[in-house]
């Protein structure tokens, strides 16, 4: 998946500027940020830079709303109370602005003041170096991917479950069930996948994870069950449940490291469960990785 499906998100002036990139500059783009009276600001290699002189104004927020909704806000409105919007490509817009609140839930947000475009991209063969050290002998091992927003869990997370799915270096393909709620991993379209899952892998999109673990794990019997990012005391639940049922997990976390999560009362339910974790960090710029066992 190219940066240019994210760039069509943009309003034409700012097409317009990122085209005018070169191609590995344009194509190293991690997110866009666009706030109202600022320059809009593009960040590779997790440094921000400006994109263009010309602020940012109201106009050109709504314009990437309504580009984002297809016109429709109210057939996002769900996602939008929440903050943010996967759209078409696996994109995620993220909005800041007034939320407007009632009965202590966010309705919608108004008054859009900024708008921050994560791209979505494939990046095949971007666990490889590593994942060979989720195995225990023949044995995939329960799986924590962590690291800081922004980091590329997900996006190291789709391929591990590529990578399974379709089997590698003399691994055969494992059935693999994904819980994909804010639509990311797959980004399906008219229920066909724009990312690559590969081809031993079922997805169930805009479920609440625990629910869809739980669905997943009934209706197509998984060897092996991803979700991203573990949230709520119910995810960790029907973590432990899946388990129990000869389900082997792989899942995303926010934090530093582990220690990190030590303090957090979601991830004392898991603690000790996962056997590998993943740590995101960079060095020098570029992002790497390192795997520790429990």
């Amino acid at each position: 998946m190219s940066v240019r499906s994210a760039i069509r998100l943009l309003p034409r002036h700012l097409q317009e500027s990122v085209l005018c990139l070169g191609e590995r500059e344009r194509e190293s783009i991690e997110e866009f940020r666009l706030r109202a009276g600022r320059p809009c600001g593009a960040v590779r290699r997790g440094a921000e830079e400006p994109l263009s002189k010309t602020p940012v104004t109201t106009q050109d927020l709504s314009r990437v709303i309504e580009v984002a909704t297809q016109g429709s806000m109210h057939t996002a409105a769900e996602s939008l109370r929440q903050g943010y919007l996967t759209v078409s490509g696996g994109h995620r817009l993220g909005l800041g602005g007034t939320a407007v609140v009632s009965c202590g839930e966010v309705k919608t947000i108004r008054d859009v003041s900024s708008a921050t475009i994560r791209v979505a991209r494939d990046v095949p063969g971007a666990s490889l170096p590593f994942i060979e050290r989720l195995w225990d002998g023949k044995n995939l091992r329960d799986t924590l991917i962590i690291s800081p927003p922004g980091m590329g869990k997900t996006t190291l997370l789709r391929d591990v479950i590529a990578q399974i799915s379709n089997g590698f270096g003399g691994r055969p393909p494992m059935r693999v069930a994904v819980a994909d709620e804010r639509g990311e991993l797959a980004a399906s379209w008219l229920g066909q996948p724009q990312l690559d899952i590969g081809a031993h892998t079922d997805v169930l999109e805009g479920c609440p994870k625990a629910t869809a673990v739980m669905m997943l794990l009934r209706s197509h019997s998984p060897q092996v069950i991803a979700l991203d990012e573990i949230t709520a005391p119910a995810d960790a639940e029907a973590i432990r449940t899946a388990s129990h049922c000869g389900a082997v997990l792989i899942a995303t976390a926010h934090g530093d490291g582990a220690g990190d999560l030590d303090t957090r009362d979601v991830y004392k339910k898991l603690n000790g469960f996962f056997k590998r974790i993943v740590t995101i960090g960079r060095r020098n710029g570029d992002r790497v990785y390192s795997v520790s066992a429990s």
